[in-house]
């Protein structure tokens, strides 16, 4: 018999196609894993990935078995919300994704505040890029998103959360002098410093300062705000950096903060759930905590 934690064993490889990863996402060991996948293969009488050097590859047989186990796994999601929702609100296990440019400035307050208001509540937190996070929501593989608006997405809700205000981060010690406030059009796209692609601030970034498509950007991607950061601190360039950002890095880096000319640009970042969750309470409240929890410049 087929078991739902060997279906969600297998769901977790088919989404990482790596074991290693898989067995780290689903909190067992590898080999542990491993022996799951093949008692599932034996049971259905069906080979379900091919293993390779590189990772794994689903079978055909496999694509077809994912595509049922995700059915179920949908199911059984829908019914332990009708269960948590018995027990109050943000009770019971909620999976976040949050976008990287928010979640280090965002969580060290946010998780003490859900704890402390919402005792029985369960909290499993993912950092990654938008894209890659509204997959995840709408496979179930999480419960909500924190991310930049808009989101293009079937079946999706979304609430605005906060408005977030850019400004130019420059070392203290650059011999270059900016305006304050600055006009988007004085940024210098050789000195522009971007995160890698696949990150919206990076896109933001290009938009704000007008250099789209100029062959003159700094070619190097920066995974992180922080690695960016201490780029610029070390006098390497110039970056967009937002305004829930600004309190901890000038705190620990040798940065200058220039802000942008009225209407100062910004993002805007919301909460985004899916329709066909049902739990709207649970996301008004994880909202109201959100707002509750946003550093600011002055704070």
């Amino acid at each position: 018999m087929v078991t739902l934690r060997q279906m969600r064993y297998f769901e977790a490889l088919a989404s990482t196609r790596h074991f290693g990863r898989a067995a780290q996402q689903a909190h067992i060991s590898q080999p542990a894993l491993s022996a799951q996948i093949m008692d599932m293969e034996e049971h259905l009488g069906v080979k379900l990935v091919e293993r390779n050097r590189n990772g794994v590859l689903l079978t055909k047989k496999g694509e077809d078995v994912l595509a049922s186990v995700r059915v179920i796994l949908g199911e059984v999601e829908r019914l332990e919300q009708m269960a948590r929702h018995d027990r109050g609100t943000l009770a019971g296990l909620i999976r976040i994704g949050i976008i990287p440019t928010v979640a280090p400035y965002l969580v060290p307050r946010l998780i003490p505040h859900l704890r402390k208001h919402y005792p029985a509540i369960e909290i499993e937190l993912k950092e990654a890029v938008t894209d890659r996070m509204i997959t995840e929501l709408l496979d179930g593989r999480l419960d909500a998103v924190i991310a930049a608006l808009p989101v293009e997405a079937e079946n999706i809700e979304t609430e605005l959360l906060f408005t977030d205000r850019f400004y130019m981060a420059m070392a203290r010690n650059d011999s270059e002098v900016l305006m304050s406030p600055l006009a988007e059009h004085q940024v210098d796209a050789e000195r522009l410093l971007l995160l890698e692609e696949g990150h919206c601030l990076r896109d933001q970034a290009l938009a704000v300062c007008g250099v789209a498509g100029k062959r003159s950007l700094v070619n190097f991607g920066a995974t992180s705000m922080a690695t960016l950061l201490q780029m610029v601190s070390h006098d390497m360039g110039m970056t967009l950096i937002p305004e829930i950002a600004i309190r901890t890095e000038t705190a620990r880096n040798n940065l200058n903060i220039v802000p942008f000319a009225d209407p100062a640009p910004c993002r805007q970042i919301g909460l985004v759930w899916r329709k066909s969750s049902g739990r709207p309470g649970d996301m008004a409240a994880l909202a109201e905590a959100i707002k509750a929890c946003v550093p600011v410049q002055a704070d």
